[in-house]
């Protein structure tokens, strides 16, 4: 059960990267008032739901504990992420508040993950 826990945690990562990596391609652009929204941006959002949701029935199929406040608050960020992304994906221009809430709610997330005990 840990390789394929482990698996998903590197699956969750690449999402991670996926949706990051994106908003940092578009900084430059969002700068100049030009960001859109990058396929990969939506589809790292999706990988982190998916894999996100697996880890955490795998960690209760395994009886591991989840913190599950902590899980409900990152699902919230992440929905908020995959609207903005979803929404916006056809648009040659995204505002630049819009674009870095996208980015900001992801580094919020990230730190939500790695701080919150």
């Amino acid at each position: 059960m840990d390789v394929l826990i482990n698996v998903f945690v590197g699956l969750h990562i690449i999402g991670i990267a996926a949706l990051l990596g994106g908003f940092f391609t578009q900084m430059k652009a969002m700068g100049k008032g030009e960001a859109r929204v990058v396929p990969g941006m939506l589809h790292g959002a999706l990988t982190m739901l998916v894999t996100g949701v697996a880890l955490i029935g795998l960690h209760q199929a395994d009886d591991s504990p989840v913190n599950t406040v902590k899980m409900g608050v990152k699902l919230a960020l992440l929905v908020v992420i995959l609207g903005l992304t979803y929404v916006k994906r056809d648009e040659e221009r995204v505002s630049a508040p819009l674009f870095g809430a996208v980015g900001l709610l992801t580094m919020v997330n990230i730190f939500i993950a790695v701080l919150w005990v």
